[in-house]
């Protein structure tokens, strides 16, 4: 052998341990991302049912683990992603749950407006402030959290009606999901998906909605309370489409008030986003709903400011940065493409006054927001009332008992209040409130029984 030869497998054999051990750097092993998982479940409270789910969740977070790691190495990227509280999902299951855009209503919507797209293009923006954040003037509540319930069209238009309320009253009021995605039926289908613009004719057509605080989401389809749909603590007058595809008009709207729009929201990096201005890339297939809050510019990147539904612990504090001015008509993820905005013009009722008694019968009252339970008939009469604790309940046939109005089946046998759900049957048990109350007319004490 030649001594350049043994030169050459000299340098060789000193380099393999240098080359094997910067692979393994780049490649934690297991027992690091194992550590790493346990840590990120205490952090997001995360619990599972068995310890397959565990270790399947693992192998799901190690995927994301590396995507994340590989995206953040990219020097050029103007964005980071981050083991977020998504990170356990896996791509499909978040597409099938975080998102909530309507395919079909927005087909209804498009072609009702087809002849009114081209209204506003080339809008005038010569005299639009460079930088624009509601947040900073009081009319953007709270980040919410839709969970698994694929209504983000709700908390986008709910959003949008909060911003120019506060705009035109001055007072920010935090509104109801839950009552668009329980009552709002016409085209939109709860948790199953919708569109806000027929959020925003419901809320007109009803004269205006209730607030959050008192009819609060729970993440699942239900029942629509009537009584609460009555309470019309804010209004709108209607609403107003942006053109399709025009982003100047889009300027002029959100230096007005925060807008809805839809974007492709399913992409996988748009999952994990964690900080930065995300420039993509994403489809313009347009599957979820947000709510513009602003816009700027950093470093010559134009950006909008972008409020989501998934809660504070993903993006930043719940915020995303989307590039703007892309050169895109349709803009990035097809921000340009669907976006509206409700109109008020006139100040919301007065406050209503506290309701009063619930009347059974002529002589015969309940507290407010309980309901009067016949407790013994005769001939079809009613001879003695009982009160339930609970509004709008649906009063068992035993007269001792009664049920929430979202699961309306009553089990006296097995003390439980029941719903059907496809083929499946939920449950609720009954349980007894550890006091006595009189009719106001009859004097007789009784048990009081409620949720």
């Amino acid at each position: 052998m030649s001594s350049s030869s043994v030169s050459l497998t000299f340098i060789f054999l000193l380099l393999v341990p240098l080359l094997c051990s910067s692979a393994t750097s780049s490649s934690p092993s297991s027992d690091n991302i194992t550590e790493l998982f346990d840590n990120w479940c205490r952090k997001h409270g995360k619990a599972y049912a068995s310890e397959e789910e565990r270790q399947y969740r693992l192998q799901v977070f190690r995927g994301n683990h590396d995507f994340v790691i590989q995206h953040n190495h990219m020097s050029s990227s103007t964005y980071s992603l981050s083991l977020n509280a998504l990170a356990d999902l896996t791509h499909h299951e978040f597409r099938t749950s975080r998102l909530g855009l309507s395919a079909s209503a927005m087909r209804i919507k498009r072609h009702r407006q087809r002849q009114n797209q081209n209204q506003s293009l080339g809008a005038n923006v010569q005299n639009l402030p460079d930088e624009v954040d509601w947040r900073a003037k009081g009319a953007v509540t709270n980040v919410k959290d839709q969970g698994s319930c694929g209504a983000c069209w709700s908390f986008s238009a709910t959003g949008a009606m909060e911003g120019i309320n506060q705009i035109v009253t001055g007072s920010l009021v935090s509104l109801s999901e839950q009552e668009l995605i329980d009552c709002d039926r016409s085209y939109n289908t709860g948790c199953n998906g919708g569109l806000m613009d027929y959020a925003y004719q419901f809320v007109a057509n009803n004269g205006g909605m209730d607030t959050e605080e008192d009819y609060p989401f729970q993440e699942r389809d239900g029942t629509c309370n009537k009584q609460k749909l009555k309470r019309r603590v804010v209004t709108i007058d209607s609403y107003t489409d942006v053109p399709s595809n025009d982003e100047k008009a889009l300027m002029k709207a959100v230096a007005t008030q925060p807008v809805s729009v839809g974007i492709c929201g399913s992409e996988r990096a748009f999952q994990l986003y964690s900080s930065g201005i995300f420039t993509g890339p994403c489809s313009t297939s347009l599957d979820h709903a947000v709510l513009i809050v602003g816009y700027g510019s950093k470093n010559n990147v134009d950006y909008w400011i972008v409020k989501n539904s998934w809660g504070k612990r993903w993006g930043m504090d719940g915020y995303i940065y989307m590039q703007r001015n892309t050169g895109n008509s349709e803009g990035l993820c097809g921000i340009n493409m669907l976006a509206s905005y409700p109109i008020k013009t006139h100040p919301n009722p007065p406050p209503p006054s506290p309701p009063g008694p619930t009347k059974c019968n002529l002589f015969t009252y309940c507290s407010s927001g309980e309901t009067c339970c016949c407790a013994r008939q005769i001939f079809g009469l009613c001879f003695s009332w009982k009160c339930c604790g609970l509004e709008s309940a649906v009063c068992c046939k035993d007269g001792r008992h009664c049920c929430p109005r979202d699961y309306p089946i009553c089990d006296t046998t097995r003390n439980l209040c029941l719903k059907k759900t496809g083929n499946f049957t939920e449950i609720k048990p009954f349980w007894k409130k550890d006091s006595s109350k009189k009719l106001s007319s009859i004097g007789s004490a009784f048990e009081e029984w409620v949720m």
